[in-house]
């Protein structure tokens, strides 16, 4: 558990505990926390707002919980130690509660075009039947961390493309990229042939869809996410004194935080912010080209301690 990430280590934790104490009250008191916990269709009467992050650490079963944390020990751990945990961490949560976003809105659609194909009825009267049956809405509840899981998916699949992974039962590997497409073509092809086999097809593709905003998000707007996890007000202030240095020529830099050596001179010391620059960067297109078991102790050492400044 040494080698992994700290958020990924700790979803990894928390998930495992949530499952484990749900058996335990469910065989001791039963008390079902997936009925409390997991995200049940809005219109519903046990829908709370809390449950769109809730549901993320709730699984309906072994498997279901084995195929999510094996997914995000595989693929998470690269990509928090190449982001870093708070940018991490703020992905994993924002896409799985944009997958449950998106399972709301494709309940909401399949019951009101029920409804429809009875009685032709407008909007309001939907809603209006949807909350005269809120408790037989219930049952309607999602549960698991896959959105989040398929969003770490897409991710790995959009920083190293052209990495080849062994995909059990194919014999050869294929490319990340096609990975991650064929994934969500399977996961389209079964939201479209069997909508009533009880699996959130949608909400899988939710979260790849948030991640992929967020992502291109990031990549138009470099200064948004390299400037992850700061305040807005000292960005704010950074952007002002960036300006400045810009327009005269001078640096208002007088002391250096993350400097071990204070009597360097600013010379030196650029010259050797560009020359870590320019290892991290061959380190990260050594894991492109290679996978990130190519990379050496000292390289890995490297790229964690980037990772946490």
């Amino acid at each position: 558990m040494r080698t992994i990430p700290v958020v990924t280590k700790n979803l990894l934790i928390c998930n495992v505990l949530a499952f484990l104490l749900m058996y335990v009250l469910r065989s001791v008191s039963g008390v079902d926390l997936n009925d409390l916990l997991g995200l049940h269709f809005l219109m519903a009467s046990d829908f709370h707002i809390y449950q769109l992050v809730t549901y993320m650490f709730m699984h309906a079963g072994f498997e279901h919980i084995l195929f999510n944390m094996f997914a995000l020990w595989m693929f998470g751990c690269v990509v928090e130690r190449v982001w870093g945990p708070q940018k991490f961490l703020f992905y994993y949560i924002s896409c799985g509660v944009g997958a449950g976003l998106l399972q709301e809105v494709a309940q909401f659609g399949s019951i009101y075009f029920e409804l429809y194909s009875q009685t032709p009825i407008g909007f309001s009267q939907a809603v209006e039947v949807m909350r005269a049956n809120a408790s037989a809405l219930n049952g309607l509840t999602t549960v698991g961390a896959s959105g989040a899981i398929y969003a770490i998916l897409l991710a790995f699949g959009m920083i190293f493309p052209e990495e080849r992974i062994f995909i059990f039962p194919l014999p050869v590997p294929i490319k990340a990229k096609w990975f991650v497409c064929g994934y969500a073509a399977i996961e389209l092809f079964s939201a479209l042939a069997t909508p009533g086999d009880n699996v959130a097809h949608l909400a899988h593709l939710g979260g790849m869809l948030f991640g992929f905003l967020m992502i291109r998000y990031w990549q138009r707007h470099p200064v948004a996410a390299n400037g992850y996890g700061k305040s807005r007000g000292e960005q704010f202030f950074q952007n002002l004194r960036s300006r400045w240095e810009q327009r005269t020529g001078k640096s208002t830099d007088q002391h250096r935080p993350d400097d071990n050596t204070p009597n360097e001179s600013d010379w030196d010391y650029n010259a050797r912010k560009k020359d870590e620059q320019e290892e991290i960067d061959r380190i990260l297109d050594k894991i492109r080209k290679s996978g990130y078991d190519s990379l050496t102790k000292a390289e890995k050492q490297r790229l964690f301690e980037q990772s946490n400044k």
